[in-house]
């Protein structure tokens, strides 16, 4: 045997594959669905109609990529969809979405992470005492349901331990619509906020989020955590976003309680297109105007002189924008 014929029959076989190609299934026979909650990359999804509803468990598919799949998206769903135990279908294709809850870990971090998909209410969550309420941290919030298009909503919790009329009337000037709630107490007029909308609740851990979410919809369980008595602070209960149906029609997004609501992504100009009347009064802004206190000329200041805008509005204004640029309670 010739010395080419010896190397020969060494040679690594060549892998055969099919040649790759664009085309991609339609998916004609996909299922609708709702993306209810999420855990270590499995998916709890609603699918069927009205009194034909089955909870789905299924998994991303591997053309839909690095694409994120959140909680309160609407999905196209393949495979299983018997919602059987031991059953699992693919996820292929993502709705456009209608809004979009966004922040950052940090207001350098331009890395962005979507908290929830297609909310058209954010309830800001405070307590008034047993932890503290965080300004700071109510007006980052605010900022970001400004940004996505969504209404805030601001509940205060434990109005039985401290009167709420102080921080109503810092958000007043916003037009920010509010709710108190006590401890154990009637929840009838938040429950009227929350019928027919799809609201995602938000605020810091001990605020008492879990507790309304109990009361609104039985069965819940989510768990309860204690505030600490040194730090203030609450310890985490919730470790993932989880929708859920309110009785009567709507639906609760409850949240893991957030240390900090980064906002890189939002710039002046963005904020400032959630109040038409600031907007139409911003025109007369020289180029590259911030619209802050100190900005030279600013036509929030020119409109104030003018009567045609209050001045506690832009004060109020000006306040959500300087909370951008750091959180200090």
């Amino acid at each position: 045997m010739s010395r080419w014929d010896e190397n020969a029959q060494y040679e690594r076989p060549r892998r055969r594959t099919r040649p790759r190609t664009k085309d991609r299934p339609s998916h004609a026979d996909s299922e609708a669905a709702l993306v209810m909650t999420i855990d270590r990359g499995r998916y709890t999804l609603l699918a069927g109609e009205d009194d034909d509803t089955r909870t789905v468990l299924a998994m991303k598919s591997r053309p839909l990529g690095r694409k994120a799949v959140v909680v309160g998206d609407r999905v196209r769903v393949v495979g299983d969809m018997s919602g059987r135990e031991g059953t699992l279908a693919r996820i292929v294709e993502v709705d456009d979405r209608v809004t979009t809850l966004r922040r950052t870990a940090d207001d350098d971090d331009p890395v962005e992470r979507v908290i929830v998909a297609n909310a058209d209410q954010l309830v800001v969550v405070t307590a008034l005492a047993d932890p503290p309420p965080r300004p700071r941290l109510v007006d980052r919030c605010l900022v970001a349901a400004f940004d996505a298009g969504m209404d805030p909503l601001l509940c205060l919790t434990k109005a039985d331990l401290a009167c709420p009329n102080e921080l109503l009337e810092a958000y007043r000037p916003l037009g920010v619509e509010a709710v108190a709630t006590e401890r154990g107490g009637d929840v009838t007029e938040l429950r009227g906020r929350l019928a027919d909308r799809v609201s995602v609740l938000v605020g810091h851990s001990g605020v008492g989020k879990s507790t309304l979410v109990n009361a609104l919809v039985p069965g819940a369980r989510r768990g309860i955590g204690v505030v600490n008595a040194f730090t203030g602070r609450g310890r985490h209960t919730s470790s993932s976003a989880v929708a859920l149906p309110l009785p009567g029609g709507g639906w609760i997004v409850d949240t893991p309680g957030i240390r900090s609501f980064g906002l890189a992504h939002v710039d002046a100009d963005g904020l400032l297109r959630a109040f038409p009347d600031l907007s139409e009064a911003s025109v007369r802004c020289s180029r590259g105007c911030t619209h802050g206190s100190d900005a030279p000329e600013c036509g929030l200041d020119l409109a104030v002189t003018a009567g045609r805008v209050e001045a506690v509005r832009v004060v109020s204004f000006r306040r959500l924008l300087a909370s951008r640029e750091g959180e200090r309670d």
